[in-house]
């Protein structure tokens, strides 16, 4: 059974919920080396977060905030950044803090410690794993791939259709899938995604010449309109005025050209206002793939990855 996850995944469980209902279960908890989760409250001036069970105050010391705040690879920002969101720990002994208050200390360090070795240094390229976007910047996203641990996807490993930053297909907090690319000797791993939302022949099926559908507009070229129909599938538009890139767009599919992976559109009408990112279809969401071709069989371009040591 699957013991590490990305923050966040544990914290409504039945089980994780049990053991933070008193300090019996919490010792308990201690006992059996269980992964528990819950919300910072505060992350006071030495950097050290709390945790506020209801009938005692859980404290994870600065120094057990997560891998690399002792040797600087991980700077305290990691921490300031984690009041009002999850974290995972265990379960230490309670003590007594100056002011006679009884606190239990946790450690989300020893955790990550242990995922690193028994789950992301384990992990090999093709393997699809469950992840949540942390936080997006203009070159990819970043993603927890489990117990806080983060890993980039890069933007153009997002998916197959361009896109000009990842807020246009994440939003922060969401749960997503992921599949590895690497695995470094340091245990650093570089993720894929466009892989897990189809081919151009499977996106391609869902639709037919003559429908009039929604889509997005990414981008407008002199020479035509390029509209996203699904986030491995466009299409071509021809040149509308009015038309600009982030709009929401009905479209009338003209034709559709699978030797060529070309849709041919017409745009009938448009949506002033964005839309926000809508929740990803896969259609592959676990497992392993070690090989991913995107173009249809005939195609004149070859798009394809690799997952043995050697990327496309």
């Amino acid at each position: 059974m699957m013991r590490y996850f990305p923050e966040g995944m544990l914290l409504d469980s039945y089980e994780n919920k049990r053991y933070q209902r008193s300090e019996e279960m919490l010792m308990l908890a201690r006992e059996k080396g269980k992964i528990l989760e819950n919300i910072v409250v505060m992350c006071d001036a030495n950097h050290d977060l709390w945790i506020d069970f209801g009938f005692i105050k859980g404290v994870i010391r600065r120094i057990d905030g997560a891998c690399g705040i002792e040797d600087g690879s991980t700077r305290d920002i990691a921490l300031i950044t984690r009041v009002n969101k999850p974290v995972c720990f265990t379960v230490g002994k309670i003590v007594s803090a100056e002011d006679g208050e009884r606190i239990v200390e946790l450690s989300r360090k020893d955790v990550q410690l242990d995922c690193m070795k028994n789950y992301i240094r384990r992990l090999c390229p093709g393997d699809i794993i469950p992840a949540r976007v942390s936080h997006l910047e203009s070159f990819g996203a970043f993603v927890d791939i489990g117990c806080g641990i983060a890993s980039l996807i890069p933007i153009d490993l997002i998916s197959v259709s361009r896109i000009s930053h990842p807020k246009d297909r994440f939003t922060v907090g969401s749960y997503i899938k992921a599949v590895v690319r690497q695995v470094d000797e340091n245990g650093r791993v570089s993720l894929s995604h466009k892989e897990l939302l189809g081919t151009w022949e499977q996106n391609a099926g869902r639709f037919s010449a003559g429908e009039t559908v929604s889509g997005i507009v990414r981008s407008v070229e002199s020479y035509g309109i390029f509209v996203e129909l699904a986030p491995n599938l466009a299409g071509l538009a021809e040149l509308k005025e009015g038309i600009s890139a982030g709009q929401t767009v009905s479209v009338f599919i003209k034709t559709i050209i699978p030797e060529r992976m070309k849709i041919k559109l017409i745009i009938i009408d448009s949506c002033e206002t964005e839309q926000p990112p809508s929740a990803m279809k896969y259609f592959i969401d676990d497992g392993h793939i070690s090989y991913w071709r995107f173009s249809p069989e005939g195609s004149v371009r070859l798009i394809e990855s690799r997952f043995d040591g050697s990327q496309a």
